[in-house]
């Protein structure tokens, strides 16, 4: 199958914008660059392909495809088109190579997410549409509000086909490219149940005993090994944080590393105050590894939850995303996206690799 594979990057200690060089893939297929094109599947085989903006574009707009692995799964495909101060009612004309597109052969109606976001909601008939026009057309252009969107279809193709391979489509009626007479497709997996364990009813160190802690175990991690945490003597120790995780148990947070965007962050675990019996808190990865240092990393005591944004350049529209759950005796990870390609696109739009459904314990 074609298409180059890219490695989800979760690795916080590594510089983010070497998105080859991340941890391992967080689903088995993780994400594929197909051309102009990107896809990936999550654990669950549902899958997700975007339509890469051009590295020049100055109106930023793509496609979005997304299908679960149900036999019975529904295709739905959306146009995302971003401009300033857009005000409803807006109308959104296509263009597949110059010729007016759409199964009713009129303007189609977008939804105004907020001031500077739109999302065309495609019908089936114009989804079927436009996958088989796909194979032929090389370009759907979008006029919105007076701004022109231009949307690469090269690599659609590849990248649906790709998607049937990881469902177990391919030759069935259920297939978006290469149909044929199958008619079973293989049950998704089940959703991993998770529960996660507030932490917020267990006092909180105060100001004094959270510094005494930080500066003692930073002191600590120098003596042993000074890459523990490389903080170049220049730390900016305000940002250490301490919680508790029960009733004997604290997780320190110390700034390991800062960059103009990314701030790296160790996290250990220590019982009582004793910091000569720190333990770096494992944050396990697919594929059976783990690391105790995340970027931009955050925790919640009310959730129980840590939650990370690698980001590859600094507006944030390419890196990784995650969380992770306390469960009472370790974190276990909880949801993560990847978007190796830096185009304009939102986090909230980028292919998710792993999910599950997170319960708070009672």
């Amino acid at each position: 199958m074609p298409g180059r594979p890219v490695r989800p990057l979760i690795s916080p200690i590594a510089a983010v914008t070497l998105l080859g060089l991340g941890h391992a893939q967080a689903a088995e297929a993780g994400t594929r660059t197909f051309r102009d094109w990107i896809a990936g599947c999550d654990n669950l085989r549902g899958c997700t392909a975007l339509s890469l903006p051009a590295e020049t574009a100055s109106n930023i707009g793509f496609l979005k495809l997304e299908r679960s692995a149900e036999p019975a799964g529904a295709v739905e495909l959306s146009l995302r088109l971003r401009g300033e101060q857009l005000k409803a009612p807006l109308d959104v004309q296509l263009l597949l190579d110059g010729a007016p597109f759409s199964a009713k052969g009129k303007s189609l109606p977008a939804r105004r997410d907020d001031g500077e976001t739109a999302t065309v909601l495609l019908s089936g008939a114009d989804t079927e549409a436009l996958i088989a026009a796909a194979r032929k057309a090389t370009r759907l252009t979008a006029k919105l509000a007076g701004k022109t969107y231009d949307i690469s279809l090269a690599g659609s193709v590849a990248a649906m086909l790709w998607i049937d391979e990881q469902q177990g489509r391919l030759g069935g009626t259920s297939a978006l490219i290469r149909k044929g007479p199958a008619t079973t497709v293989p049950a998704a997996p089940a959703l991993p149940v998770i529960t996660a364990r507030a932490t917020a009813g267990f006092p909180a160190p105060d100001a004094k005993t959270t510094k005494a802690i930080a500066v003692a175990l930073r002191k600590h991690l120098k003596q042993l090994d000074p890459d523990l945490c490389d903080d170049s003597g220049d730390a900016d120790t305000s940002s250490d944080n301490v919680w508790s995780l029960d009733a004997s148990t604290k997780l320190v947070g110390l700034l390991c590393s800062r960059g103009a965007y990314n701030v790296t962050t160790g996290f250990w675990s220590v019982t009582g105050t004793d910091v000569a019996k720190a333990r770096k808190v494992a944050f396990p990865q697919p594929g059976g590894n783990s690391d105790n240092l995340l970027i931009n990393a955050s925790f919640d005591p009310t959730t129980g939850q840590v939650g990370f944004f690698g980001k590859a350049r600094g507006i944030g529209d390419c890196g990784s995303a995650g969380n992770y759950a306390w469960t009472g005796s370790g974190f276990i990870l909880t949801t993560f996206s990847e978007m190796p390609e830096c185009r304009g696109v939102s986090p909230e739009d980028w292919p998710t690799l792993y999910r599950s459904d997170v319960k708070l314990a009672k």
